[in-house]
């Protein structure tokens, strides 16, 4: 009997897995498609010209000149009889094309910065990830309780989500006058501000994603005998594990969107101050790399989350990667007792 075949626009069905993962390169090579196309074919786009030779304008070799402008000066240099300029038909400086920022990426690792006190590109990036790592930590470690017990007991989300409410409408750039006040230039004023940014969402999100949780399982443990302690440590978390493991994965997500405007408060530092140099001095294909590692790091922490949300929830039904499964039996066996041992009661 031939197989049947599975449309591609099925409503909630899912894609074969060869198919999902060629769609998933393709949301990759499309832009950059649309980016070599606008880059390399003067018909897509190309709104200006750079200079090979001035002749008798005003311009010098490399200089960029709109379309326009440059056939209005050479009109003005034939009514005259003088030497045409030419040029070749170009993009805009601030948009490089891609081979140009694919060497800047690589440049930025290997050149030193101009002076000698300025930090290289790898320790901007090592500030930048530092800033997440300690503002999304310390979001989580108190967002996390507070909106399991929010989406749990009505008393603390009556208490508590009226002012988050209010308070997540607030920008968290609006802080930054206010954390270099009390916390200084350093990094302690960009850590606050990823913070204010993500634990006001934080805990709405986990809050609704707790109060989601199937109230039948509640009840049957409430049935057997379960205290509050036990149905909230053996019912609730256990339950809302793989959703809150997802929820973190979104909410990382907007710590890094906070991350610039963050890096700009007191002292720049980071890939911001990265950005910000290159694009001073024109450079605009180090800017255009800059944001690729962003997007990259972002990109590499989410899938790393991914990876250990199919390890730790196998039920889920998705595999993990061969790399993490096999980490993963290595910790096992490396933790299993020997035959014919057995743990040592505590005491």
């Amino acid at each position: 009997m031939p197989k049947k075949h599975t449309s591609w626009f099925a409503v909630r069905k899912e894609l074969p897995p060869r198919v999902g993962k060629l769609l998933a390169l393709f949301s990759f090579l499309l832009p950059i498609l649309i980016w070599s196309l606008v880059s390399y074919v003067p018909i897509f786009w190309h709104p200006g010209v750079i200079i090979s030779d001035g002749g008798d304008s005003i311009y010098d070799t490399g200089d960029y000149v709109e379309k326009e402008v440059f056939a209005e000066t050479n009109a003005e240099l034939t009514e005259s009889g003088e030497v045409l300029a030419k040029g070749r038909p170009s993009n805009p400086i601030y948009l490089p094309a891609p081979h140009k920022v694919v060497t800047a990426f690589y440049r930025a690792f290997t050149t030193p910065p101009r002076r000698s006190d300025q930090p290289w590109l790898h320790e901007s990036l090592w500030m930048s990830i530092k800033v997440i790592f300690y503002a999304f930590t310390l979001s989580s470690l108190f967002g996390i309780p507070l909106g399991i017990l929010c989406g749990t007991f009505d008393f603390f989300k009556r208490l508590h989500e009226p002012f988050i409410e209010f308070f997540r409408y607030l920008p968290a750039p609006t802080f930054g006058a206010l954390a270099i006040a009390v916390l200084g230039i350093e990094q302690a004023p960009k850590i606050a501000i990823v913070f204010i940014g993500t634990f006001f969402q934080q805990v709405l999100v986990i809050s609704s994603t707790t109060a989601k949780l199937d109230l039948s399982l509640l009840e049957a443990a409430q049935t057997l005998g379960a205290s509050r302690f036990q149905l909230l440590t053996r019912v609730i978390i256990p339950g809302i594990l793989p959703d809150l493991h997802r929820d973190q994965r979104i909410l990382l997500g907007w710590a890094w969107t906070y991350l610039i405007v963050a890096e700009a408060v007191g002292s720049i530092t980071g890939i911001t101050w990265f950005i910000e140099q290159q694009g001073k001095y024109r450079i605009y294909d180090n800017v255009f790399a800059a944001i690729v590692m962003i997007g990259i790091l972002g990109l590499i922490c989410d899938w790393f989350l991914l990876e250990i949300g199919k390890l730790m929830f196998p039920w889920k039904g998705e595999r993990a990667n061969p790399l993490f499964r096999g980490i993963a039996t290595l910790f096992r066996d490396n933790n299993r007792l020997p035959p014919g041992e057995t743990p040592e009661p505590s005491e």
